[in-house]
């Protein structure tokens, strides 16, 4: 005779562990690899100007183009100021400014791309085309045009790159949020009287949220890069604030004699790109942002 189940005990289980426990990047060891290498860049950023490392900007004009020593571990600049400070204010101004720049863009361009695709018609229309021209343009030409209206500096680098950022976000978020606006959740809601501004807080916003994370680090890499090539060409920040763009700019005009100007910041943000990126790869196979699209 076969004994009746628990099923009590079992919708209890079931609602005690509503999905089972997973530990971030366990079984991908590159994304692994890439947040313990974006953690450690970002422990520099943090705490970096409290390790004894000198001033970064100290002079010492008997010791210019000295490569890298016991003395000074990162070499010194044509004016013998030592690059290893330099390179973690480098560090912490890239990631500043580039991580300010995503926050703006994913909250802008999240907002907006949930707007196309649940305001259908007009409101969509308007959001979709402007997105379209603005991603007609060179990224580069449109941030440089942007700095030359803005002025260059901390603040019109940030405005630029959240400019060429926030078009093909806000088509991805759009394309996530078409996939959601008419499933049977938002159909019983709007049934049920909940008005727009609850709808998409509640409903449609965390169900692109995986889409949304994933496309912001891939902004992140895109933001790095950007900042990096205004502040090579001149146009990022200013002196005295270091960037590991402008180190590179500053560092190319001795090349021949000091490479490791230009080597060692370079090498730096390399990894630091490639880093975000592992964890880019790792959090779209962790929040399955991929099958969520399929199932949709």
């Amino acid at each position: 005779m076969t004994e009746p189940i628990d099923t009590t005990a079992s919708r209890r289980s079931a609602r005690e562990r509503p999905f089972p426990l997973r530990l971030p990047f366990r079984s991908d060891g590159l994304a692994s690899m890439g947040a313990i290498l974006l953690g450690l860049f970002v422990l520099i950023a943090v705490f970096g100007h409290w390790l004894p490392i000198g001033d970064p900007e100290a002079i010492d004009v008997g010791a210019r183009l000295t490569r890298p020593s016991g003395g000074f571990l990162a070499g010194t600049d044509a004016l013998g100021r030592s690059e290893l400070p330099r390179l973690v204010q480098g560090i912490r101004t890239t990631l500043l400014v580039a991580g300010t720049s995503v926050l703006i863009t994913v909250a802008i361009s999240t907002m907006l791309g949930v707007l196309a695709a649940y305001f259908r018609g007009v409101v969509g229309e308007v959001i979709i085309r402007i997105a379209d021209v603005l991603f007609s343009f060179p990224a580069l030409l449109l941030a440089i045009l942007l700095i030359a209206i803005v002025g260059p500096g901390q603040k019109g680098v940030v405005i630029s790159i959240a400019l060429i950022c926030c078009p093909l976000m806000i088509r991805v978020v759009r394309a996530a949020a078409l996939g959601v606006v008419n499933r049977d959740f938002i159909v019983a809601a709007r049934v049920g009287g909940a008005n727009h501004v609850r709808i998409i807080f509640v409903h449609v916003l965390p169900s692109i949220a995986g889409a949304a994370v994933v496309q912001g680090t891939y902004a992140l890499c895109v933001g790095m890069l950007a900042e990096s090539g205004l502040s090579f060409l001149g146009l990022g920040l200013q002196p005295p604030a270091a960037s590991l763009g402008s180190l590179v700019n500053e560092g190319s005009q001795y090349l021949p004699v000091a490479p490791w100007l230009v080597l060692i910041p370079g090498v730096l943000l390399a990894l630091i790109i490639m880093s975000v990126n592992l964890v880019g790869d790792g959090l779209r196979d962790m929040l399955d942002v991929r099958g969520a699209e399929v199932r949709r």
